[in-house]
């Protein structure tokens, strides 16, 4: 089982949601979140002043999916949430040990 991990700008959720949606991806957390890469942030104009935003609003979409479903995945949100300009965001892989469904006490896959 891996938890996928994806920074998305924030105009792009419904597309990456709808993207995983027809691929049968079940669940899914997302977070509000503000961060920065390689764009550093950037200058805006407001009443005649100028001032720098250093943290850009972005979304956080956690995935615990099955081993073998991990590239179809990564590979919908990738599609999904390009818009070829910077700021695009990353995604992240990595191993969960255990899952436990606290309704049932399922374990393991059975609990995705």
């Amino acid at each position: 089982m891996k938890l996928v991990t994806a920074i998305i700008k924030p105009f792009k959720l419904d597309e990456v949601r709808e993207a995983l949606s027809e691929r049968g991806v079940q669940g899914m957390t997302v977070t509000e979140t503000k961060g920065f890469g390689r764009q550093k942030g950037h200058t805006e104009l407001y009443r005649g002043a100028e001032y720098v935003v250093d943290f850009l609003p972005k979304i956080k979409i956690e995935l615990a999916v099955a081993s073998d479903r991990v590239d179809e995945v990564v590979e919908t949100i990738q599609s999904a949430a390009n818009t070829e300009s910077i700021g695009d965001g990353k995604i992240f892989v990595q191993d969960l040990l255990q899952v436990v469904r606290i309704r049932t006490g399922e374990t393991g896959e059975d609990a995705l």
